[in-house]
C-alpha cells in the first residue's frame, strides 16, 4: 500500500450492493486503503424509510473520516456529488460515474426522453413484480448487468429496494459549491448513451472536472475493471501530486 496514503471510499449505485458494484476495483485494496460504503437496506446496513441521495449524503460525508478520496457509480455518483460539497474539507478528489442527476442537462431531446420514460416506469412500479421493474429499469440505463428469470434473494431485495427510493433525477445538485471547492474532480461516462454523454459533459463543466470515456459495458462501468482502474488510479496520482 505505498502508492497512497488516504483511503478511497467507494459508494455503489442502485440494486446491487457494495461489494458486487466494485469487486472489479477490490485489487485497489492492494495498493491503498479502500473502504467500501454499503447504502442503507444493503448488506447488514440498517435500511432507511426509503432510499434518497440527500438523506444518504450525511452518511456518506461522515465516512470520509479525516480525509478520502470520494469515488461513486450511478445513484451513488448523486450522493457522492452531494456530500463532497457537505464537506469539502475532507475530500481529497471526487470521481464520479454516470449520475443519475439527469436534470443538470434537462432541454436536451435525448436527456428528456430518459427522465420521461423514468417517470413513466415509476408510474406503473405498483403493477410490476420486482424482476419485470428491474429488467426494464436497467434497460433503460444500458445496464451490462444479467437479469435472471428468478431473481436470488439479494437482486429480489435490491429491486424492491429501487422500486421504492427516490429518483436521482430529481437531484438538485449542488454544483456552485462543488466548483468553488479546491479538491479535483473526474466526470466519467461510459460512451454509450447520448443523454449520459450529455449529462456528464455538462457536470463536468459546472463543477470543473477532468472528462473521461470508459466504454465497453455500457451504464455499469466499474464493470471494465482494468480500463476504469487505470484512468482512477492515474487521476488519483495525479490529485495526490497536486
Amino acid at each position: 500500500m505505498s502508492e497512497g496514503s488516504d483511503p478511497i471510499l467507494l459508494v455503489p449505485g442502485s440494486i446491487v450492493d457494495a461489494r458486487r458494484t466494485w469487486r472489479r476495483q477490490l485489487e485497489l485494496g492492494e495498493r491503498r486503503p479502500l473502504v467500501l460504503f454499503e447504502r442503507p437496506g444493503f448488506g447488514e446496513a440498517p435500511p432507511l424509510e426509503r432510499g434518497d441521495f440527500e438523506a444518504e449524503a450525511p452518511l456518506v460525508a461522515e465516512r470520509l473520516g479525516k480525509g478520502a478520496h470520494l469515488v461513486g457509480h450511478s445513484y451513488g455518483a448523486v450522493i457522492a456529488l452531494f456530500a463532497a460539497a457537505a464537506r469539502p474539507e475532507a475530500v481529497r478528489s471526487l470521481v464520479v460515474s454516470e449520475p443519475g442527476c439527469l436534470r443538470i442537462a434537462a432541454g436536451d431531446p435525448a436527456v428528456d426522453e430518459v427522465i420521461a420514460n423514468g417517470e413513466r416506469l415509476y408510474e406503473v412500479a405498483g403493477q410490476l413484480s420486482p424482476r419485470d421493474f428491474v429488467r426494464l429499469f436497467r434497460s433503460g440505463l444500458h445496464s451490462a448487468h444479467e437479469t435472471p428469470e428468478e431473481l436470488p434473494e439479494w437482486l429480489e431485495r435490491g429491486a424492491r429496494h429501487v422500486m421504492a427510493e427516490r429518483p436521482p433525477w430529481e437531484a438538485d445538485v449542488p454544483a456552485q459549491a462543488l466548483a468553488g471547492a479546491a479538491f479535483p474532480k473526474l466526470v466519467i461516462s461510459g460512451g454509450h448513451s447520448p443523454a449520459f454523454e450529455r449529462v456528464c459533459d455538462v457536470l463536468a463543466e459546472r463543477i470543473g472536472a477532468r472528462r473521461e470515456v470508459v466504454a465497453g459495458r455500457g451504464h455499469t462501468i466499474p464493470a471494465t475493471g482494468d480500463a476504469y482502474n487505470r484512468v482512477l488510479e492515474a487521476f488519483l496520482r495525479d490529485a495526490e501530486a497536486g
